[in-house]
């Protein structure tokens, strides 16, 4: 993948940074808020090959949403994420896949440190009667002049009956702190056969 040279995405990084570090750091008041990821309306592609393509969308309040799609399989980053995405940056499942349309942020005040989407997972051999999974998941949203975004944990909305509350609850407890490209995300709560495995790419 070619290095991004997007407004709002990389390149405007540098304005800020203490106060965005310090609000996110300092407050405690905690909220949702909720756009809509609609790709052929809301979303500019910026690269396109056979098997898909990037696209850079309208997210919260100056935040992107970076979606890729490429063999069947989608992915999502949020925020300002730093230069290694241009590297190569993938986080999916390894069955095909597809994300939902409806974003939940978690915000800090006003500024969104988390973002959860639900994805839909296609039937693998050996899931119960070939169900396809659903499953919520948690991301942290890159802070200017920060970068720092990714996939943190992962919910099975079908075998949990409050999947919802439970990633809001690692979004609150893991995402402002979770180290992007060192620590591990995981799965939170009971996992089900459908949920698919996640896949993870940084850079080559």
């Amino acid at each position: 993948m070619r290095k991004l040279l997007i407004p709002g995405l990389i390149g405007f990084q540098i304005i800020a940074a203490p106060s965005f570090a310090q609000e996110i750091a300092m407050s405690t008041e905690v909220s949702s808020v909720y756009t809509d990821l609609n790709i052929d309306e809301a979303c500019v592609a910026y690269q396109m090959d056979m098997l898909g393509g990037s696209f850079a969308c309208s997210g919260y309040k100056g935040y992107s949403v970076i979606f890729q799609e490429g063999d069947a399989r989608e992915s999502v980053f949020y925020g300002f994420v730093g230069d290694w995405f241009g590297e190569g940056a993938f986080e999916s499942f390894q069955a095909f896949n597809n994300v939902g349309d409806k974003i939940e942020w978690r915000l800090v005040g006003d500024i969104p440190y988390a973002a959860i989407l639900r994805w839909h997972i296609s039937a693998e051999d050996g899931t119960a009667d070939g169900d396809q999974g659903q499953v919520l998941v948690v991301s942290k949203v890159a802070q200017p002049a920060v970068g720092d975004g990714c996939v943190v944990g992962y919910v099975d909305a079908l075998e949990n009956e409050n999947a919802n509350e439970m990633a809001r609850e690692v979004a609150d407890s893991l995402a402002r702190d979770f180290r992007c490209r060192i620590d591990e995300p995981e799965f939170h709560g009971n996992e089900g056969l459908a949920a698919g495995f996640p896949m993870r790419t940084f850079g080559p």
